[in-house]
């Protein structure tokens, strides 16, 4: 996932809804004017030439709107024109950058995913500057200096504001000070760097049908490049998965497994060194023991070695269940290779994983994709949200949209019919476009100077099975548990209450930012859920049969170890990147990373360079990565409010619940407050250890 600090009863929809024209941008427009809102969509840039010019033009406004704050007389100063005033002015460049970013993880262009990242770099940069204005700063303070009576999320933003000074440097002596606003300006032009690198990264792989022995047909029938050639991307996950999961060639997993372990390493190994040593220099220079501290101080972890000995005891905890999966699948490549003594090596696991699966508790995780066309499962879960959290969803024209397949929707509150915000689909694969699953966060929804709520628009940007010429895209259950994740954040942000922009929707502690969409992947697993929508396409009124259900349900508990180990290495790993490091210590990313990795997880070859890819590195999640287990313990006790509820996971009034105390707050106050007030108690980790099977 990426959020810019890391979407009735219900049968399909009919196809004449479909078929209908569809309403205007104008005509929601119209109707959120009703009520002191506004609904937009950006004005994406199509050429190179107005990229460059919308970030010229961003700089410009951003300037002009901190030199009013500079210069008003310190004696006439208030909360508004300076608190409010700043942070206007930053969302309002902000809006541009995220624009911009959209542009570089989407555009089909190279030439203009180019323009984007150039033009990134310098926003990201402003970005960093704003915070050393000392005319800016002088006006804040003088503010401040009045010990102005302020509560709730005036008051939040008054202190954060003031931290996020500190956390800058704006304490230190000039000198110190600017030479940590050079190290951010470095920073994150290296940060847009390594993700460009990402994005543009393309390894095609070509094999025989002999060598993809176990893959099915239809996977084989959508890369044939030839007379017996068959052409995967390894940087397309789920072309690399396929052959990862389904290939009972070792040599070709081996070939596969060992490209993507080193997708981008020759310039983002160098750059992701780079990247960490600035850090550590930043984090010193700033008075913290390190960079995972100065991550962590803002977090619900609040320091590096509470995220660090979360995730360490979780490896303790969780060590006999590992080992006793690993002993599962060692026996299968046991038999299979008649090799008593053979081991299960870093491109076995997903294979015999999924041997087990089908051996054990027959399953067929590829037959289980006729019940999850995508368009049914799309509709599908777009009903229970609809349902869930008292909403409306309808697709309405997009005056722009940047490749074939994009559609633009309303989000409307379906008692009172007000718009709440927009979505756009974007979700199959294609060249230059951003390679995971994610959702991200075109514009924020706050409140605007001049009264009028600007109402949210966010993307999911997804790479799902595309559909062959013979069968439509069939999604297997791994994707319908992302498509039910991403689009939670899409709620989220679109669902926010929150005045000021960086309160809005998913901009809540990094380790919290995860566990609402992290929760909602519990309802893939449900039966009363998945009768809703899942059904065999050829024959809709097969429904998921029950015990092929439970068996899922089992399976999921079974290889939950092996998965839950591959989290923890790399939020380890992450930890160790970002710990203590001597001042001046070139910090040697591969050195580090490797051996966690096989420690924790399995061996990797000593020269693979596995975090070079890992974008989290560079988007937000650097110091962070451990938040998707810190979170999942939230999502896992936020889970059991559902699960004891009269209706479960179709329980409305607790679906309202969520909206209200959760999505609609954001961070505008703390979300530990939000947390117990949708709880109704405590927070726990019970549920989580009982999911781990640790007791």
């Amino acid at each position: 996932m990426k959020v810019l600090l890391r979407v009735v009863c219900v049968a399909a929809l009919p196809a004449a809804v479909f078929a209908a024209p569809l309403p205007t941008l104008e005509s929601v427009q119209a109707t959120a004017a009703k009520y002191h809102a506004e609904i937009r969509v950006p004005a994406f840039e199509t050429t190179p030439d107005q990229i460059a010019a919308s970030q010229k033009a961003a700089i410009a406004m951003g300037d002009a709107a901190l030199d009013r704050i500079a210069r008003q007389d310190p004696a006439k100063a208030t909360f508004a024109s300076t608190f409010v005033a700043l942070d206007n002015a930053t969302a309002d460049v902000a809006l541009v950058t995220s624009r911009i970013d959209f542009v570089n993880n989407t555009n089909p262009s190279p030439a203009m995913r180019a323009a984007a990242a150039t033009a990134e770099k310098a926003l990201n940069q402003w970005a960093v500057g704003v915070q050393y204005r000392e005319d800016v700063y002088r006006a804040i303070k003088a503010f401040a200096a009045t010990n102005p009576s302020l509560t709730g999320e005036d008051k939040r933003l008054f202190d954060y504001t003031l931290r996020d000074y500190r956390r800058a440097g704006l304490d230190l002596p000039p000198a110190k000070r600017a030479e940590v606003e050079a190290l951010r300006k470095e920073l994150t032009a290296g940060e847009t760097d390594f993700l460009s690198n990402i994005n543009n990264t393309k390894v095609p792989m070509t094999f025989t049908k002999a060598e993809l022995a176990g893959v099915s047909d239809d996977f084989l029938s959508s890369v044939k490049s030839g007379d017996d050639a068959y052409t995967i991307l390894v940087n397309v996950t789920p072309q690399r998965m396929k052959v990862e999961e389904n290939c009972s060639v070792a040599d070709t997993r081996k070939k596969v497994t060992i490209a993507e372990y080193n997708l981008a390493k020759a310039v983002n190994l160098p750059l992701l060194n780079r990247l960490v040593t600035l850090r550590n220099q930043i984090a010193l220079k700033l008075g913290y023991a390190s960079w995972d501290d100065y991550q962590t101080e803002v977090k619900m972890a609040k320091n590096g070695a509470t995220a660090t000995k979360f995730i360490e005891d979780l490896v303790r905890g969780i060590q006999p269940k590992f080992d006793a999966e690993m002993a599962e699948l060692q026996k299968l490549k046991a038999a299979e290779t008649h090799d008593p003594n053979a081991k299960i090596e870093l491109w076995d696991w997903r294979y015999y994983q999924n041997q087990l699966i089908k051996q054990r508790y027959t399953i067929d995780t590829d037959a289980l994709r006729v019940y999850f066309p995508y368009q049914r499962t799309l509709e599908g879960m777009f009903a229970i949200y609809q349902s869930l959290f008292g909403l409306k969803f309808q697709q309405i024209q997009a005056p722009y949209t940047w490749a074939d397949g994009v559609t633009l929707w309303e989000v409307s509150d379906a008692k009172s019919g007000e718009p709440m915000g927009l979505f756009y689909l974007d979700m199959f694969p294609r060249d230059g476009k951003f390679n995971h699953f994610a959702e991200f966060g075109v514009q924020p929804g706050w409140i605007q100077p001049n009264g009028v709520f600007l109402r949210p628009t966010v993307a999911l940007l997804c790479n799902f099975t595309p559909a062959t010429k013979d069968k439509p895209s069939l999604l297997d259950h791994e994707e319908v548990q992302t498509m039910f994740h991403e689009f939670g954040h899409c709620m989220h942000a679109i669902l926010t209450q929150a005045h000021y922009a960086r309160f809005s929707g998913t901009n809540v502690p990094g380790d919290f930012v995860e566990a609402p969409s992290q929760m909602l992947e519990n309802w893939t697993f449900d039966k009363s859920v998945l009768d809703t929508f899942a059904a065999d396409y050829r024959d809709p009124s097969k429904k998921v049969p029950a015990a092929i259900l439970d068996r899922m349900k089992q399976v999921r508990l079974a290889t939950i170890g092996v998965f839950y180990r591959r989290q923890f290495a790399i939020g380890l790993m992450d930890l160790a990147l970002h710990g203590p490091h001597a001042p001046g210590e070139v910090i040697d990313a591969q050195a580090i990373a490797n051996p966690i990795i096989s420690r924790v997880f399995l061996p990797v070859p000593a020269d693979s360079a596995w975090p070079a890819y890992i974008g989290h590195m560079a988007e937000g999640y650097d110091a962070g990565y451990y938040g998707y287990a810190w979170a999942d313990s939230i999502a896992a006790d936020m889970a059991s409010v559902f699960e004891k509820s009269p209706h479960g996971y179709l329980d409305r009034d607790t679906g309202m619940r969520l909206r209200r105390e959760i999505y609609s707050r954001g961070d505008s106050r703390p979300v530990s407050v939000s947390i117990e007030k949708f709880l109704g108690r405590k927070e726990s980790d019970a549920a989580f250890l009982k999911k781990l099977g640790i007791e």
